[in-house]
């Protein structure tokens, strides 16, 4: 499995991403939240090293979402708890899939210097419809005397 995005981690615990995103966390929280089943049985004397569920993981990161630190604990809970259960291996994938598909719009918009004298429209599907703009307004010293 691929390890989960820091980066979205960060950004969806702290709001960014709109509904998807919000979408996205309220999934993971309840999937943290779900119950931690190891995989193998342990002998009654032997004790399984202590392994987190990740929730402490996740409200650290919900509390602080700018820290990275915490993002990267995140995501190795989350990949430890995978390795040891089975069940949430499962969820998990599902889980981040739906995330990546419902996030991951496959645009980004970006301007960068010159000068702009008209609208600027930053979308990513636009259908059916047209653009009509008035003519260009002349600017001081680049007007042409008409006469």
């Amino acid at each position: 499995m691929d390890p989960v995005s820091v980066a979205l981690l960060a950004a969806w615990a702290g709001g960014l991403g709109g509904e998807a995103g919000r979408q996205a966390w309220e999934g993971l929280v309840a999937l943290v939240r779900s119950p931690f089943r190891r995989r193998g049985a342990q002998s009654d004397t032997e004790e399984a090293p202590p392994v987190s569920s990740g929730e402490a993981e996740l409200l650290a990161l919900a509390q602080t979402p700018d820290d990275s630190t915490r993002a990267h604990a995140l995501s190795t809970a989350l990949a430890v708890r995978a390795a040891l259960d089975a069940d949430f291996r499962s969820a998990l994938e599902d889980w981040w899939a739906q995330a990546r598909r419902t996030t991951d719009t496959g645009v980004n918009n970006h301007i960068d210097g010159g000068t702009f004298h008209a609208p600027v429209i930053q979308a990513r599907d636009i259908s059916g419809g047209s653009f009509q703009g008035s003519p260009p307004t002349p600017w001081p010293g680049n007007a042409k005397d008409p006469t």
